[in-house]
């Protein structure tokens, strides 16, 4: 069996750790009534770090470069709006 192939990981400080975790324990809570002990919360937030991050971060540079290039399409138009008539 081929092993999957590890993504680059990205590092969340301990601040936005403590908040995932609260987020993770009131989604058990709100949505299946059930508690999740700590240990559950540390490895499915180790999960997200791991295996969703780099595929969100991915996506919003994505995002990102389509929105630079949309307004740099319009640069040229824009360029031109502001000459002035020379009559």
């Amino acid at each position: 069996m081929r092993k999957r192939e590890r993504l680059p990981q990205i590092r969340l400080s301990d601040s936005q750790k403590e908040k995932l975790n609260a987020e993770i324990k009131a989604f058990y809570l709100d949505e299946r009534g059930e508690e999740i002990g700590m240990i559950e919360q540390m490895q499915l937030l180790e999960l997200f770090e791991e295996k969703l991050a780099p595929i969100i971060y991915n996506r919003a540079l994505d995002d990102a470069r389509t929105w630079f290039s949309k307004m740099m399409d319009n640069i040229d138009s824009d360029y031109y709006e502001l000459y002035k008539n020379e009559d």
